[in-house]
């Protein structure tokens, strides 16, 4: 390389410290004569922690802070949770590669109860995912499911004050956090489908800057990137993003082909709507359209109707 030092972008939550590590830790690895830095940021979805996400908006809460630093040259290069980040990136960055997924899967987190199943009617369950509530009420409309805002750090710490009988977080944060012996139970894909990306790393550059994009380029993973295209086309195409009730994940197989399979549900888990399509890995995105457009028709856009309006309201 040409350059001798790499600046990373990063929020300053110690999921997010943790990421921009291990990203750091493997290009050092990669190109021991290179210099990796961090500078710690903080984003809209990190100031605001009093309310709940469907409600101070839209897209990119938690990337458009590091996203304009990158445009301004500030930074060279931003490692998102995938998940975290909007279908459409801004003009003049891109997104480099995508990691290795991890655990895609949610996580029950609880201190009195040793699964979902064990959980009482009227028990107050927290989460802060429009997702993860709709899935929730849908298998178990006799529980209280709260908001819980917060890094993984707060909200297990509010569980431990009493203010819930039980939390659901994403496994891949509890693990790389340390927290894996927490985990009561893995909640089965057939009763919660994850977000867009679960488990995998984004790492965004700027469009321009090939040199960098060349040097991030060995971290990509080919088959996770396809199952994200897929992911992420069928969330385009229904506009969501973690403030609507939305879960997809697709997988691949051996023989080349991939698997798609998303949710969409009303916000009291009373209507939920499940479909899945295979085919062609080079197809990936199509795929997630057509699913989309499939779960759409079928009376996923009335109920994605329904909860603008609900949220408007609100």
């Amino acid at each position: 390389m040409k350059r001798d030092t790499i600046t990373i972008g990063t929020r300053s939550s110690e999921l997010a410290l943790w990421q921009a590590d291990y990203v750091a830790a493997r290009l050092r690895q990669a190109y021991p004569e290179l210099t990796v830095a961090k500078r710690l940021m903080t984003t809209k979805g990190d100031k605001i922690l009093d309310a709940p996400l469907a409600k101070i908006g839209g897209k990119g809460l938690f990337t458009k802070e590091l996203e304009q630093a990158m445009l301004a040259g500030e930074i060279d290069l931003a490692v998102h949770s995938l998940k975290d980040m909007p279908t459409e990136v801004p003009e003049g960055l891109v997104i480099a590669a995508i990691t290795e997924r991890s655990d895609p899967g949610d996580a029950f987190v609880s201190n009195r109860y040793a699964s979902l199943a064990a959980v009482p009617a009227g028990a107050v369950i927290g989460t802060s995912s429009l997702r993860r509530r709709a899935q929730l009420l849908h298998a178990r409309p006799d529980l209280c499911v709260r908001d819980l805002r917060g890094n993984v750090n707060t909200r297990l710490r509010k569980l431990d004050a009493g203010e819930y009988d039980g939390v659901v977080l994403a496994a891949a944060g509890l693990k790389r956090l340390g927290f894996a012996a927490r985990i009561r139970e893995l909640l089965p894909q057939q009763m919660i489908l994850p977000a867009v990306g679960q488990g995998a790393l984004a790492i965004e550059t700027r469009a321009a800057d090939a040199e960098v994009r060349q040097c991030v380029a060995f971290l990509a993973d080919a088959g996770t990137t396809a199952c994200a295209r897929a992911e992420r086309a069928f969330l385009a195409r229904v506009e969501g993003g973690c403030q609507v009730p939305v879960g997809v994940y697709a997988q691949t197989a051996a023989d080349g082909t991939l698997a798609v399979e998303a949710v969409i549900a009303s916000l009291d888990g009373k209507r939920l709507l499940r479909d899945r399509r295979t085919g062609r890995l080079e197809d990936a995105a199509a795929l997630g359209t057509a699913l989309a457009d499939r779960l759409l028709a079928a009376g996923g856009l009335a109920i994605l109707h329904e909860l603008g309006l609900l949220l408007d309201r609100e």
